[in-house]
């Protein structure tokens, strides 16, 4: 084994983990870099192992208590606790004047009709095969004033046996 692999075992092997895999114990036998850091894992251990946690003071639990009755004590902030900030209120009211001005001035933002506003996509004027979902588009597109008025259409005798799809 080599040292970077023996490197990755030496928490295990400080801790008393694994110590039966004789390539270890051999390598660790002949280098003593790999030695040196399994005994300062070792020394490490020793002293987590002597380490006790300290003991919370005796008052610790009435402060504790103190400071929840505190808290839950202590009025919610509304929706609105945010008025209490003059330079968020400021903000606030500067976005509302901006809006109520875009809004009353919207036809010198926006010259023209709304029409006139929209994008037009050019659409090359290739005739469609009858038939197909483009073609029936183009045909309905083509004639607008005829369907427009559906009272002819409601006007029309359904014959028996006809199909719409041919």
């Amino acid at each position: 084994m080599n040292c970077n692999q023996v490197r990755e075992l030496l928490p295990d092997l400080a801790a008393g983990m694994d110590k039966g895999m004789q390539d270890i114990q051999t390598h660790i036998a002949s280098c003593s870099t790999c030695a040196a850091k399994l005994q300062g894992f070792r020394q490490t251990m020793a002293l987590l192992d002597q380490w006790q946690a300290p003991e919370p003071s005796g008052y610790f639990d009435t402060r504790l208590g103190a400071r929840l009755r505190e808290e839950t004590a202590r009025p919610a902030a509304g929706w609105l606790h945010w008025v209490r900030r003059p330079a968020l209120a400021l903000i606030a009211a500067a976005v509302m004047v901006a809006g109520a001005l875009a809004i009353a001035n919207r036809d010198v933002l926006f010259p023209g009709e709304p029409e006139q506003l929209a994008i037009i996509i050019p659409v090359p004027s290739v005739p469609a095969q009858p038939g197909t979902a483009v073609g029936d588009l183009q045909a309905l597109e083509k004639n607008d004033d005829l369907y427009a008025d559906f009272d002819v259409l409601d006007e029309l005798k359904i014959q028996e046996g006809v199909t719409a799809t041919p």
